[in-house]
């Protein structure tokens, strides 16, 4: 079922969450002992990050073969499993950033085998070793692009040819939005731009980069009402759990953390202490979020699902 289907049949808000696949020579085992309690808040869907290539360095008789390899691949494959232990929809994460026009393609042919009803369409972040965001050689260089892409197959047009079928995809489309705006954005007011000509172009649904002040996600779904966006927003929650994050988070996703919660980290004695410290936050946003009729929260849960339950208990 697609997310807009899952949100127009429900009474209040849902629960939903974001997995990242294993990286190579881990089975799946882990990942289902993170699902497993979760499964319990009925999500009706679950999504699966998909990670940008990287470079690594081989020796070979004492020189340095510099080669690129993908350490979490297996998105689909994952995606699949999911499904059939579940019964649960997935979203995979298609990127432009590692692949060609012709390897979405067939991505999205794999999706529609499958019976794979979402997609969630991102440019994806620069590789490690980069500074700034470089296209893949006969890929797309925008998420625009990449959507543009998937609304011309769910209408039958493939790259090369038109092909002439009552059995085309029907893709429900997911973009990211950025309540504190994209950090290769020179302003708030033209990221909420860029984000609208997404919706224009064929994009059913936005979820938010993770945020810490709730008001910065309020403003922000005002300003893109306000811009003729009127697909559904869904907030991204992310609890602290390290002090790490105080500097981490801030300098990766380029979020700003309130003044309080800074101080309620940097009060604490261990990340034990912390950890509990963001599950209240997050506890905090989320029945505010709920209160105000968001259609769904979303949580980062980054491979570890316990604080997320702990969460989840509280708010649904």
């Amino acid at each position: 079922m697609k997310v807009t289907d899952h949100i127009a049949n429900a009474s209040q808000t849902l629960f939903s969450f974001e997995v990242i696949p294993p990286v190579k020579g881990k089975n799946i085992e882990e990942l289902y002992r993170n699902i497993d309690p979760l499964m319990e808040f009925n999500p009706p869907f679950i999504d699966v990050t998909t990670s940008r290539e990287e470079y690594v360095y081989i020796d070979r008789d004492g020189l340095l073969d510099k080669r690129r390899t993908r350490m979490r691949p297996g998105t689909l494959g994952i995606c699949a499993a999911i499904m059939h232990k579940y019964n649960v929809d997935t979203i995979p994460h298609v990127l432009c950033g590692g692949f060609t026009r012709e390897e979405t393609e067939y991505l999205l042919v794999d999706c529609q085998y499958l019976g794979i009803d979402n997609v969630m369409a991102l440019r994806g972040d620069a590789m490690k070793e980069e500074k700034y965001f470089t296209p893949t050689e006969g890929g797309h260089t925008y998420a625009s692009e990449l959507v543009r892409q998937i609304v011309d197959l769910n209408a039958g047009t493939y790259l090369h040819e038109v092909v002439e079928t009552d059995q085309c995809a029907d893709f429900c489309i997911g973009v990211a939005g950025y309540p504190e705006k994209h950090m290769e954005a020179p302003s708030l007011k033209a990221d909420l731009k860029w984000l609208k000509h997404k919706v224009d172009l064929g994009a059913h649904y936005i979820v938010t980069q993770m945020f810490f002040d709730n008001r910065r996600y309020f403003e922000f779904v005002e300003a893109a009402r306000n811009l003729g966006i009127q697909v559904p927003i869904i907030p991204g929650i992310k609890p602290i759990a390290t002090k790490k994050h105080l500097q981490l988070l801030p300098q990766v996703f380029r979020t700003e953390l309130p003044d309080d919660l800074v101080d309620a980290v940097e009060a604490c004695r261990d990340n034990k202490a912390v950890r509990q410290v963001g599950i209240e936050w997050a506890i905090a946003q989320s029945r505010e979020l709920r209160a105000a009729g968001v259609p769904v929260v979303h949580y980062y849960s980054m491979g570890k699902s316990d604080n997320i339950k702990t969460i989840a208990e509280a708010v649904f």
